[in-house]
């Protein structure tokens, strides 16, 4: 069977490995993106991308086929909804304060993936593969791939996009650090009656985060995290009484709800690589990092990935270096650990906070979130370090060809 080689292989067609593939090959790095043919076109999940991650998209010609089907995010608003003693007061972040139109925009995936193909397409440097590996086999000079139908490929840089059960991280041989919540998110779309003003509001409850994220005109996605159970039977409601739920949790902000189809219900975990790349795979987005459905920092982490891993290639193609050697891989999980590691801790730390019966933790989250609310510099540097973070922005954050 044919055997061929390139310098990059990406394993795993998902928004963080399509960014990947778009960044090298359009700055004339040859790729191949070895991955079914896109299934997700179906997916009616959301993303609430910030300005960093819109920016990079812009950049790489992929985000005015988004903008359509994006809806900007003014403000954020932090409700606390619990009956406990200790209650935190509303907290609100609005983009105008730090000279924003938006903290970013909420899509969904379908309509993102779409445009990332297309922008795929037209990029001569990449090929793609349509099929599964099923091996993949790191060795001193390179890593080779074997693709279900038979072929082989040689590359000199494995980037792992292949999700949460990653086959490329078992073939690098990184172990991972996991922690299971007592908590399923169900995420679904929904029509409303009134208008959501381009305002994101967070909900606490005592099971978690209910989460309302604006979509183009009358619509919303929504996070509602529960416990296993409440989840379950939630879900299995009909949309009739599902949407009257929704309502009632929301306490009608968005007046009648009519569900669309498409719901998801999964269970919560945080997961973190103990280290981003090794034996010439790196790895990017859920292969590399797994965290709840909280703060919207998933997909931009993973974005992120891509941007810093991108970078690094291109620079050492450019030079002539071996763009899978230790400089690369070293350099990236360097770069990386830090913003994985603090925005990983923050979402556990919100969360854990919401679920502890223990009033000194639950008055710290309250004070928190009080001194967010009426300290101005502080609410701002945290709304700056939300959108635009200071110690992690490749240059496709910064709006910076390749």
């Amino acid at each position: 069977m044919a055997r061929e080689t390139v310098e990059v292989a990406i394993v795993g067609g998902g928004p963080a490995g399509l960014t990947a593939a778009v960044a090298l090959a359009g700055a004339g790095v040859p790729v191949a993106l070895v991955s079914p043919a896109p299934v997700s076109l179906q997916d009616h999940r959301t993303t609430a991308l910030f300005g960093g991650s819109v920016t990079a998209l812009e950049t790489l010609g992929v985000w005015e086929a988004c903008r359509p089907h994006a809806a900007p995010m003014h403000e954020m608003r932090l409700v606390d909804a619990t009956a406990r003693l200790w209650r935190a007061p509303e907290v609100r972040f609005t983009a105008r304060e730090i000279d924003l139109d938006a903290f970013g925009a909420n899509i969904e995936n379908r309509h993102l993936l779409a445009a990332l193909e297309a922008r795929a397409a037209a990029l001569p440097s990449l090929t793609r593969y349509p099929v599964v590996a099923t091996t993949i086999a790191p060795g001193p000079e390179g890593v080779t791939v074997t693709l279900a139908d038979g072929r082989t490929l040689d590359a000199r840089l494995v980037i792992g996009a292949d999700g949460r059960k990653s086959a490329c991280r078992t073939a690098a041989g990184i172990a991972t650090q996991a922690h299971d919540y007592p908590q399923h998110a169900l995420t679904l779309n929904f029509a409303h009656t009134r208008p959501h003003r381009n305002i994101s509001t967070e909900f606490h409850t005592e099971t978690g985060p209910f989460t309302l994220v604006p979509l183009p005109g009358l619509r919303s996605s929504l996070v509602w995290v529960l416990d296993p159970a409440g989840a379950k039977r939630l879900g299995a409601l009909d949309d009739k009484a599902l949407g009257e739920a929704i309502e009632q949790q929301a306490h009608s902000l968005l007046g009648k709800v009519t569900p669309e189809p498409g719901r998801g219900l999964f269970p919560l975990r945080v997961e973190t690589a103990r280290h981003f790349a090794a034996l010439r795979i790196g790895l990017i987005g859920e292969a590399a990092h797994v965290i709840p459905p909280i703060g919207a920092q998933g997909l931009n982490l993973g974005l992120r990935d891509a941007a810093t891993l991108s970078e690094l290639v291109i620079a050492a193609h450019r030079a002539g270096h071996d763009v899978g050697g230790p400089e690369v891989t070293n350099a990236y999980d360097s770069a990386r650990r830090a913003d994985v590691g603090a925005r990983t801790l923050a979402v556990d730390l919100m969360n854990r906070s919401l679920l502890t019966d223990f009033l000194p933790v639950q008055g710290l989250r309250g004070v928190g979130l009080y001194l967010a609310g009426r300290v101005g510099p502080l609410r701002r540097a945290l709304m700056r370090e939300g959108v635009t973070p200071a110690a992690s922005q490749p240059r496709l954050m910064r709006g910076e060809a390749l």
